[in-house]
């Protein structure tokens, strides 16, 4: 299996140098996306030695979902991505699924043997012979060491380091942190409806701390999956809250997979929500945002998170070749007060800006009636940022839209009578894939109640990720038109929409 993995893998990176470098039909410009075949979870994300690793769950041999591996990409910059071999590859334990990495600082592991801090990934082997047998303990949790900046990796040779002795069925996925408190690793694990936190001073053997979660906690229609756990500092206090990320498939709003989050304390062993048990806080309210953890060990107390830009119930079919999905922007996590209590707010990073050209519109004070068109970014990546004021606008609902000369459109708008963000792929391109693609509009409750509402919007080839109202609410969707979406307008439904400013800038590939 490894000399067949390394020779597609190979054959990938080829192919797309030579046929074309990641300019086929609906290819990602500006987010990440493998150079060939199955992509789906981000994993291992950890900054060290200046630069972002990040691995993914890959399948090097198809464009659907097989035996896992992790792929591998590292920036400097969080948006231009160089694309590495192959990290971690299945054996006679089993497929490597999702999990994370850690720069072992002080060596609590004892694995270093130079001047190179030692990075550790834990990630969960998941035994197919077992799966097919029906036994219920085919997962459990492993390591593995590099000890030159991610290039290469060797496995612990005592894994697993966290067994599975209950015969627990969905036992995935660990986020591990260093707790400086508590002096000691922390990993959160998904466990069907629930979280558990194990503790080690090691990362080699490991203690059951607490638990989170289970019958009537959040949403729980769905597994719970990779989850993320992380301090915060509450916006213009001093108040340092923990946030606890948990994605469920399926179970989303809107259908399928989607991203919980809940807002609490830590104590080392356990957290608590400070929400009531039924409480269910949406992450992104799109329909391809899923599985989304953050950086470790990121300057400056930075919390960047990434997302795959996907969902579970069409992502082996939507119609790109010869790589399947992307991950989204990355975005800057924070906490807010809002008249909601304190949650989640979200920025694209402001490395991202750095893909602008220059504006194709800039404008101030400004009726859209109907329809004002804002013009052509050439290509069909562009970022939009539009200010209007609802005390000076008539109209029942209002957006931006992106459209091409057959017609198709995508709109990412606000309904004022609604109080909601809403983005609408109804008309824009292919759906014949699936049942599932098409499921109306997607909605998004609106947060603030002040007079002026805020879209923040950034288009690619096949993409938008809205952030709306400051960060106060997020949407993610793909979208599959015959030609590219790079004709512009603010459009108004039965009424004027007053704009304050509205600002355009087209977005250079990171490929090229």
């Amino acid at each position: 299996m490894r000399r067949q993995a390394i020779a597609i893998t190979l054959l990938s990176f080829l192919t797309v140098g030579i046929f074309g470098q990641y300019s086929e039909k609906y290819r990602p410009q500006i987010h990440f996306s493998p150079p060939a075949n199955w992509m789906n979870d981000p994993n291992g994300m950890v900054y060290h030695n200046c630069e972002y690793h990040l691995f993914y769950q890959y399948y090097p041999n198809d464009t659907v979902w097989g035996p896992m591996h992790w792929g591998h990409a590292v920036s400097r910059d969080l948006v231009r991505w160089k694309n590495l071999p192959i990290a971690l590859e299945p054996d006679k334990l089993g497929y490597i699924f999702s999990g994370s990495a850690v720069a072992d600082k002080n060596n609590s592991a004892g694995f270093k043997n130079s001047s190179n801090t030692p990075l550790i990934a834990m990630f969960t082997y998941h035994d197919p012979e077992g799966d097919k047998a029906g036994r219920t303990d085919y997962q459990y949790q492993a390591i593995a060491v590099s000890r030159d900046d991610g290039r290469t990796w060797s496995k612990f040779d005592k894994n697993p380091v966290i067994p599975n002795p209950e015969k627990l069925r969905d036992f995935r996925d660990p986020k591990v942190f260093w707790h400086e408190p508590a002096k000691r690793w922390i990993v959160s694990l998904a466990v069907g409806d629930h979280i558990r936190f194990y503790e080690s001073a090691d990362m080699k053997t490991w203690t059951l701390a607490g638990r989170f979660g289970g019958e009537g906690v959040g949403a729980q229609t769905g597994v719970w999956e990779c989850p993320d756990l992380f301090p915060l500092k509450v916006e213009g206090t001093n108040e340092t809250k923990w946030v606890l990320l948990v994605s469920i498939n399926p179970g989303a709003p809107m259908g399928g997979s989607a991203t919980q989050y809940f807002v609490g304390s830590f104590d080392g062993k356990t957290f608590r929500s400070d929400d009531p048990p039924d409480r269910i806080r949406w992450l992104d309210h799109g329909r391809d945002n899923y599985a989304g953890v953050t950086w470790g060990n990121v300057p400056n107390g930075r919390r960047i998170f990434l997302g795959w830009m996907s969902n579970w119930e069409y992502a082996q079919k939507v119609p790109t070749a010869p790589w399947r999905s992307a991950m989204t922007l990355p975005r800057d996590l924070g906490l807010r007060k809002t008249s909601e209590g304190i949650g989640i707010v979200q920025k694209f990073s402001p490395e991202t800006a750095a893909l602008r050209s220059a504006e194709f519109f800039n404008l101030k004070n400004k009726n859209a009636d109907s329809k004002l068109p804002l013009g052509k970014a050439g290509e069909p990546m562009a970022e939009i940022t539009v200010e209007i004021d609802l005390t000076k606008s008539s109209a029942g609902e209002f957006g931006i839209e992106a459209a091409n000369a057959k017609g198709e459109k995508m709109v990412v708008g606000f309904e004022a009578a609604g109080k909601r963000f809403f983005t609408d792929r109804i008309s824009a391109g292919d759906s014949s894939f699936s049942k599932d693609f098409i499921k109306g509009r997607h909605y998004a409750p609106r947060i603030n109640t002040d007079s002026t509402v805020k879209l923040h919007v950034i288009f690619d080839a096949a993409s938008v990720e809205l952030i709306a109202d400051d960060g106060t609410v997020a949407m993610t969707d793909t979208f599959f038109p015959s030609e590219t979406l790079n004709d512009f307008s603010l459009v108004a439904a039965a009424g004027n929409a007053r704009i304050v400013k509205a600002r355009g800038w087209p977005l250079r590939s990171i490929w090229k």
